[in-house]
């Protein structure tokens, strides 16, 4: 979820609520300690502090420590450490997926961190450098035992990326491994199906190029889980040019001059998939440099096609 989950985007899902806790961008750990020159967005806790978690990259155990220092002092639901990311840049630094390679150095890593904070200290990963599911039992045991309170898994190994369906039986399998909290991750595609992962024993379930898609997601499957709970109802359907405009507002509003670009190219990959020609949008998106050209194209592509501007939230199985 790098240039994804920053406050423009936590911003948005607020709209239609009930998302239980929110993650940072990958901070990094290096560049946090050295005073960069964009950290204050990364470290920007909004809309919801106390349902924020800090999730931190890095591969050198005490610039990590130095950076678990900082954020602690600040208000946050948790810190999580990321060794999942198989970016290959992170990767080659020591950094996200390769902390797997060793049971020793990651058991280390946490034992360093864990008197640092008081707050929730948690993990995210995959199933490691290859399929080897009694190595990642033999992994999340050492990283339990040394006080992570919560993993989060993405059912794939480090090469696999997005070919290969997520291994939700893995998650299953792990939280019976082990005695602490395991979210399961990958392939959530709309929201009956978020609601028929929690209601398989779950402990959590984390979303991420969903949230993008469809915002309102999180409310929508409250909503279809809990449709007798009092709250504020979900409107019949969403206005998808407001909505983007929206994002646009909350980009310039919470993220530097310098991030516009990419942030809003990154978030309209996934947004315009609830349109028709969604290849044609963000291509045409892309070739818009400033936010308010994309504002323009936008409007542009609804005033031509008004028969999409308008999303049906129908919470039916298999149409949300």
């Amino acid at each position: 979820m790098a240039e994804l989950s920053h406050r423009a985007l936590r911003e948005l899902i607020e709209i239609f609520g009930d998302c239980d806790e929110y993650f940072t961008e990958m901070i990094s750990a290096s560049a946090l300690i050295g005073g960069g020159p964009f950290e204050q967005w990364y470290r920007d806790p909004g809309p919801c502090p106390e349902r924020l978690v800090y999730q931190l990259v890095g591969s050198h155990p005490e610039q990590l420590a130095q950076a678990v220092r900082l954020l602690d002092a600040g208000e946050c639901a948790g810190i999580d450490l990321n060794m999942g990311c198989a970016a290959p840049a992170i990767v080659r630094t020591g950094a996200g997926v390769r902390w797997m390679a060793s049971v020793d150095r990651a058991g280390a890593l946490i034992k360093l961190l864990r008197p640092l904070t008081a707050r929730r200290l948690s993990v995210k990963l995959r199933i490691g450098m290859e399929d080897d599911f009694e190595y990642l039992v033999q992994f999340c045991t050492r990283l339990e035992a040394e006080g992570v309170q919560r993993i989060a898994l993405h059912p794939r190994t480090a090469r696999e990326k997005f070919k290969r369906q997520a291994r939700w039986e893995y998650v299953s399998r792990l939280r019976a491994a082990l005695h602490i909290p395991v979210a399961g991750n990958g392939d959530i595609t709309d929201a009956p199906e978020l609601v028929r992962r929690s209601q398989e024993g779950y402990d959590a379930i984390m979303v991420g190029r969903l949230a993008l898609r469809a915002p309102w997601v999180f409310a929508q499957a409250r909503q279809l889980e809990n449709p007798d709970v009092p709250r504020p109802k979900l409107p019949p359907s969403v206005d998808l040019e407001e909505l983007a405009l929206r994002f646009l507002e909350l980009l310039a509003r919470y993220q530097p001059q310098e991030f516009h670009q990419s942030r809003a190219h990154r978030f309209f990959a996934y947004f315009c998939d609830n349109f028709t020609w969604a290849t044609y949008l963000k291509n045409r998106l892309r070739r818009e440099t400033g936010l308010s050209a994309m504002a323009s194209c936008l409007s542009a592509y609804c005033r031509d096609h008004p028969e999409e501007r308008n999303r049906l939230l129908t919470l039916s199985p298999g149409l949300a």
